[in-house]
């Protein structure tokens, strides 16, 4: 068990003065606050083969090697002209800045030349309690402040701009002192959160468990079996029978193409996609809409109703659902619709068999598109179901209701909230630290 919240001792510093940024509060009276120019050069020295370990940031590391992280974008066919990094150096992604996209770098190599480089002045800083310091979420607000843009994706933190935010600068033995001791204490931490991350995949795992041994075999342990003759599916209850699953419901599907797109209004109408489920909801907060005119031609093709199951056709989200409990007036797009004629229980089944397993063998077998995925009507509609007694059926989804989704449901959740505090722990133990709150030394 990793014990995070151990015996620290919180003390202040003996006195204190304002730092003469709001947004830093009170400091120690013996730190100093100096201008970005005063700490950092500009370095803008370049690869002439472009042969050197080739790095990135992210939110979450800061600076990494490429090839440890997992990046599907865009590869240059030559990287010459590229920036040239050295361990200590300040790496800044200008576009995303007021994103955590920077950090300290501890490697020597290559980054792009949309990213900017400044170099600290190592007799005076601690390289890693600048990279503690400024990834703290006070001066990442500085530098979406700073930065200069229309659009969201395309704001610009410019040298100029990031050289007159304010540093703290405690005396040398301080910044090394507290990089010690958030090092100590963060590893302790991340520990924890990686346990409670794997505890949560623990219980993903045994939920999914109980709900393909519920949906494959029943719950009746003594139930004779029969052989289903596929192999990934082995043996199923002597009495149920394997169909596809168009016997058993009406199956339809939305637009493929791309309606126009309108604002809100009194005549338009949300058209839900898969990137819409949010868990086993839709959410229409930043739905898009179109207009009364291809809704209506939309509906004729699907016509959403209460109790129909919704499920991704394509990407990533295959096989993701959502039960429509209400009557409100939607279309859809490159989303299959099972219709269950209103009754909930059964769509709760059907909920459950996509969540099985058995729906993942075969959308493995017949997806096709490329990265993205596709699994086309007829495809869906031959999928593998079982016709089983509506008795048997409701008590299946009434057990997975009470004992798995309820109880599974709590047990994540809590597990989750356990992360959340852990996170805002480690936050705020960091900028505690750094900004002179607590007395490290």
């Amino acid at each position: 068990m990793v014990v995070v919240k151990d015996k620290i001792k919180i003390e202040k510093y003996p006195a204190y003065k304002d730092s003469g940024a709001k947004w830093l509060g009170d400091i120690p009276i013996h730190w100093e606050t100096l201008i970005g120019n005063y700490i950092f050069k500009v370095i803008n020295e370049r690869s002439y083969k472009g042969d050197e370990e080739l790095l990135s940031v992210s939110e979450h590391h800061g600076v990494r090697p490429r090839s440890l992280m997992k990046v599907n974008t865009f590869m240059a066919e030559s990287y010459e002209g590229y920036k040239l990094c050295s361990p200590g150096d300040l790496v800044i992604n200008s576009l995303w800045a007021w994103s955590k996209g920077l950090g300290i770098s501890d490697y020597k190599g290559i980054i792009s030349t949309a990213y900017s480089v400044y170099r600290p002045d190592q007799n005076r800083y601690s390289k890693s309690y600048l990279h503690y310091l400024l990834r703290i979420e006070n001066y990442v607000a500085q530098y979406l402040i700073a930065s200069r843009g229309i659009w969201i994706s395309r704001l610009l933190l410019s040298d100029w701009s990031f050289m007159r935010i304010p540093i703290l600068t405690p005396p040398l033995d301080e910044q090394t002192a507290i990089a010690q001791f958030l090092d100590r204490k963060t590893v302790l931490i991340d520990q924890a959160l990686s346990i409670k991350e794997k505890q949560i995949e623990l219980l993903k795992e045994r939920r999914h468990i109980l709900i393909h041994k519920a949906v494959t075999r029943g719950l009746n342990p003594d139930v004779k079996m029969k052989e289903s003759g596929v192999e990934w599916i082995g043996q199923i209850p002597e009495h149920w029978v394997m169909v596809p699953i168009r016997r058993v419901m009406d199956i339809r599907d939305g637009t493929h193409d791309t309606p126009l797109y309108i604002e809100d209004g009194v005549d338009s109408f949300p058209l839900v996609t898969s990137k819409d489920f949010d868990g086993d909801v839709i959410n229409f907060e930043n739905i898009k809409k179109i207009s009364q005119r291809d809704h209506i031609n939309i509906s004729k093709r699907s016509g959403v109703k209460k109790g129909d199951v919704l499920m991704s056709m394509i990407g990533g989200n295959i096989g993701k659902s959502v039960i429509i409990g209400d009557n409100d007036d939607f279309s859809i797009k490159n989303v299959a619709l099972f219709r269950t004629n209103g009754d909930i229980v059964f769509a709760k089944f059907l909920s459950y068999y996509f969540e099985s397993g058995l729906l993942q063998n075969q959308i493995d077998l017949k997806s096709r598109g490329g990265a993205q995925g596709f699994l086309s009507l007829g495809d869906i509609r031959n999928l593998v179901f079982f016709k089983t007694p509506i008795d048997e059926r409701n008590q299946i989804v009434e057990f997975l209701e009470k004992h798995v989704s309820m109880k599974f449901k709590a047990a994540i959740s809590l597990k989750e909230q356990e992360i959340e505090k852990l996170k805002e722990y480690k936050a705020t133990l960091i900028n505690s630290a750094v900004t002179g709150k607590i007395k490290i030394c």
